[in-house]
């Protein structure tokens, strides 16, 4: 592993933690050259997820799209970065379990039924994007629905 302070290639592991149900290890790495310390992730390797756009392109799935639109809907809202990386994880494992082509429908469906359950305000944002709420109408409707 590549030390982000001098570039060197030698370090020890320090520490070795289970992270996210053992989806991850957390390594506590020590630099040999400089002595400095820094921590790295390591994940398996999955299948490689093509998502098919609502206009017929495809793209590989991107883990870091997923959670910043997690993140802008959760901004100013009591949700731990942990919780938010636990609805990514859990996202791309399930859409693993396609073979083929995922549409982006079912991905922005996952994110608005793990947002419902963790905070309405967060889901409600998210929705009022995915859905592009032109007025007021549509807000209150989506809210109507959520308080039923």
């Amino acid at each position: 592993m590549k030390c982000p302070f001098c570039d060197s290639i030698d370090s020890i592991v320090i520490d070795s933690r289970p992270v996210d149900n053992y989806s991850e290890v957390r390594r506590r790495r020590a630099c040999e050259k400089c002595g400095k310390r820094y921590t790295t992730y390591e994940r398996i390797e999955l299948v490689p997820i093509v998502v098919l756009k609502k206009d017929n392109t495809k793209e590989s799935f991107d883990r870091d799209k997923v959670k910043k639109g997690i993140l802008t809907a959760c901004r100013k809202r009591p949700v731990p970065l942990e919780e938010i990386e636990k609805i990514v994880n859990s996202i791309e494992y399930e859409l693993q379990e396609n073979l083929n082509e995922v549409p982006s429908q079912v991905i922005g469906n996952k994110i608005m039924e793990k947002l419902k359950k963790i905070d309405e305000i967060a889901y409600i944002r998210f929705v009022s994007v995915y859905k592009d709420f032109e007025n007021l109408d549509n807000f209150i409707h989506e809210i109507t629905k959520f308080k039923v």
